[in-house]
C-alpha cells in the first residue's frame, strides 16, 4: 500500500438522508377568513402540482378530513398551509400541527345538501335563515362541502354556525348553483354535537390487540360485574 494511501483519512459513513413528504405541512393561520379555502406558497403548489382553484382533500387528526380550494400566497412560508379557524376545527387540529394535503380532482357538483344550524347560534335570530344565511354564502361561489363538517356564516349583524348533514352525492360535494339546499329540519344541539367529538377507543388506530385487554380488564368489569365471579377472576388488590 502507497504511503498516499495510508494517509488518507477514512471515508466517513454518510447516513441516508429521509426524504421529506412535500404533502405534509404545517398548520399557519389564513390571511383570508374563508371557510372554503386554504393557501399555500407557489412553490409548494408546484411541487404538489396544484394549480390556482383546484379542489384538494385534507387530512388532519383522528381520522378528519375535508375539501376545501386552494389558492396561492406568496406570503406563505414554504412547507405550511394557511387555513381559518373553521377549517382547523372540521380537521381536529391546532396552529402549528402537521396535516396533509392531496390532489381530489373529482369532486362532484352536489345534486343536494341537506344543512342544519347550531341552536346556540340561532337563539334571537329573526328573518330565514336561508335567505339571509346560506343563499349569499353559496351563491355562485362553488363551495366544495364535507358531510359533518360545520361552518360559520356571517350575515344580518349575526354569526349563525351550520352543519353539513348530508350530500349527495357522499361524502362531499361541490354547492354549484343547481344544487338543492335543504335547510327543514330542527337544530342541531350543541350538546349533541360536542359528544360526537369525544375521543372514544376508534380514534386510537394500531393497537387493536392492547385495546381488547383494556376493554377486558377494566371495561367488562365495570358494566358487568357478575361476570368476574363466572369466571372466578383472583380480584385485584384493593378491589371490593
Amino acid at each position: 500500500m502507497s504511503d498516499a494511501a495510508a494517509a488518507a483519512p477514512p471515508a466517513e459513513d454518510v447516513k441516508p438522508q429521509k426524504k421529506k413528504n412535500p404533502n405534509r405541512l404545517m398548520v399557519d393561520e389564513a390571511s383570508n377568513d374563508d371557510n372554503s379555502v386554504v393557501a399555500l406558497n407557489l412553490a409548494t403548489m408546484e411541487e404538489l402540482q396544484l394549480f390556482r382553484g383546484d379542489t384538494v382533500l385534507i387530512k388532519g387528526k383522528r381520522r378528519k378530513d375535508t375539501v376545501c380550494i386552494v389558492l396561492a400566497d406568496e406570503t406563505c412560508d414554504a412547507g405550511k398551509i394557511r387555513m381559518n379557524k373553521c377549517v382547523r376545527k372540521n380537521l381536529k387540529v391546532r396552529l402549528g400541527d402537521v396535516i396533509t394535503v392531496h390532489q381530489c380532482p373529482d369532486v362532484k357538483y352536489g345534486k343536494r345538501v341537506h344543512i342544519l344550524p347550531i341552536d346556540d347560534t340561532i337563539e334571537g335570530v329573526s328573518g330565514n335563515l336561508f335567505d339571509v344565511f346560506l343563499k349569499p354564502y353559496f351563491l355562485e361561489a362553488y363551495r366544495p362541502v364535507r358531510k359533518n363538517d360545520l361552518f360559520l356564516v356571517r350575515g344580518g349583524m349575526r354569526a349563525v354556525e351550520f352543519k353539513v348533514v348530508e350530500t349527495d352525492p357522499e361524502d362531499y360535494c361541490i354547492v354549484a348553483p343547481d344544487t338543492v339546499i335543504h335547510c327543514e329540519g330542527e337544530p342541531i344541539k350543541r350538546e349533541d354535537e360536542e359528544k360526537m367529538d369525544d375521543v372514544g377507543y376508534d380514534d386510537i388506530g394500531g393497537v387493536r390487540k392492547q385495546l381488547a385487554n383494556i376493554r377486558e380488564l377494566v371495561e367488562l368489569p365495570l358494566r358487568h360485574p357478575q361476570v368476574r365471579l363466572r369466571v372466578r377472576a383472583h380480584p385485584t388488590p384493593g378491589s371490593p
